[in-house]
């Protein structure tokens, strides 16, 4: 099973941004998109996700052999995917704590509920594990945070709810070099055969130290290059003017 996306086409009202992008994620694959700006990354991201800016004109998107396009954004998370936003939204009186304790009871079966015991122990273990203080436990989400304390929740609650599928849209943003070393130590630590992933990013630095297995570039809302993680070194090298090139030479 993959998370299959198949001729997708979306828009804003007044533009077209994606333009029959086709990509598979296997589990236990890492894939990363990167590309200029405008290209088409981050609408990707919200789309897969359910955002209502974005109407899907065409294609299909399937996990696991399930068409996802026509659920709602929490029906979406629910069947395994997770986005971690570029810029994470803030949620004024809710707690960390009673947040991911809500997404974990939102996939239980009705009727069963959260064990505080062991929800705690996973919690103060994940947060160890970020380099969190224990009071962002108590704290509204995101509320009052740092670009990168920020960032270290995004990947609290990728660690917390355990998703199939997990998209992570320019994580790397705004982190200085030890909150992003601490970032991508907690997106490692989820790296298994049976989760695939993709990020979504501007710079080869954040692959230093998530390794991906394939590099797309998206450029007019298509992947037009697929390579290895060697492909991203070529990018940080030349710039996307020589992938103009590559493709009208093999055109």
């Amino acid at each position: 099973m993959s998370l299959v996306i198949e001729n997708l086409t979306a828009q804003i009202p007044d533009r077209q941004i994606l333009n029959g992008l086709n990509l598979t994620i296997n589990p236990g694959e890492v894939h990363a998109i990167m590309g200029p700006n405008g290209s088409g990354k981050s609408t990707l991201s919200k789309v897969l996700s359910g955002h209502s800016d974005y109407e899907v004109t065409a294609g299909t998107v399937t996990l696991d052999g399930q068409n996802i396009l026509d659920l709602e954004v929490d029906a979406r998370a629910r069947t395994g995917l997770f986005l971690a936003f570029q810029y994470p939204h803030e949620i004024p009186g809710v707690s960390n704590a009673n947040f991911l304790r809500a997404a974990l009871k939102a996939r239980l079966p009705e009727g069963e509920d959260i064990d505080a015991v062991a929800f705690y122990k996973q919690l103060y273990t994940r947060m160890d594990q970020l380099e969190m203080d224990r009071s962002f436990t108590g704290r509204s989400v995101n509320e009052g945070f740092s670009g990168g304390e920020k960032k270290r929740n995004e990947i609290l609650q990728l660690m917390m709810l355990e998703p199939k599928y997990a998209i992570l849209d320019e994580t790397d943003s705004g982190l200085d070099i030890d909150a992003l070393k601490v970032v991508a130590r907690g997106v490692n630590a989820m790296r298994s055969e049976s989760r695939g992933f993709l990020l979504i990013t501007h710079y080869q630095r954040l692959l230093d130290y998530i390794q991906p297995d394939i590099v797309h570039v998206l450029m007019d809302g298509q992947i037009v290059l697929t390579g290895g993680k060697d492909l991203a070194l070529k990018l940080e090298e030349k710039g996307y003017d020589w992938v103009k090139d590559e493709v009208l030479a093999t055109a």
